[in-house]
């Protein structure tokens, strides 16, 4: 969905016309309690032509592809894929050194997280943490899955 009605709220093109009560109202129509149940939601900007055409080099499909299947053999051995991880394993599984501990409490806190956006967020930090080929679940990953909670931010302070 868009971050507003016009659709250019954030935009560097355009200007937004809309006003705060608006985009509130706007983003007030899906729910709290369905939008916890989602868990990634990301701000995707508009591609800039010259980056559309451009010939920068990234990683390949097929790269992409081995680094997934790599992850999900680490999650299946574990005896689920992280986005079922039954809730008495996120402790276990996601467990988190003092400085996570503090970058979670930080985002709960300032963010106003539901019980179940918490353990949304520590099941998408062991999914990086897994891509990422990392045995435990450091600060920058969840630091990283917070980051796809945009939708939990408040745009309005």
């Amino acid at each position: 969905m868009h971050a507003c009605a016009c659709g250019f709220y954030g935009d560097a093109t355009r200007e937004c016309r809309c006003t705060p009560a608006l985009i509130q109202r706007y983003l007030g129509k899906i729910s709290g309690p369905l939008l916890d149940r989602i868990d990634i939601h990301v701000e995707v900007p508009a591609v800039p032509y010259q980056e559309l055409r451009g010939n920068t080099a990234s990683e390949t499909s097929a790269e992409i592809r081995t680094r997934i299947e790599r992850t999900r053999a680490v999650q299946q051995a574990r005896g689920y894929y992280n986005a079922r991880m039954p809730v008495r394993m996120i402790r276990k599984q996601c467990a988190l050194d003092d400085s996570g501990e503090r970058t979670l409490e930080m985002a709960v806190r300032r963010m106003g997280l539901s019980a179940r956006a918490h353990d949304r967020i520590l099941k998408v930090a062991r999914t990086i943490a897994d891509l990422a080929g990392s045995e435990t679940v450091a600060a920058k990953h969840v630091a990283e899955a917070v980051q796809y909670r945009s939708l939990d931010r408040n745009y309005w302070n």
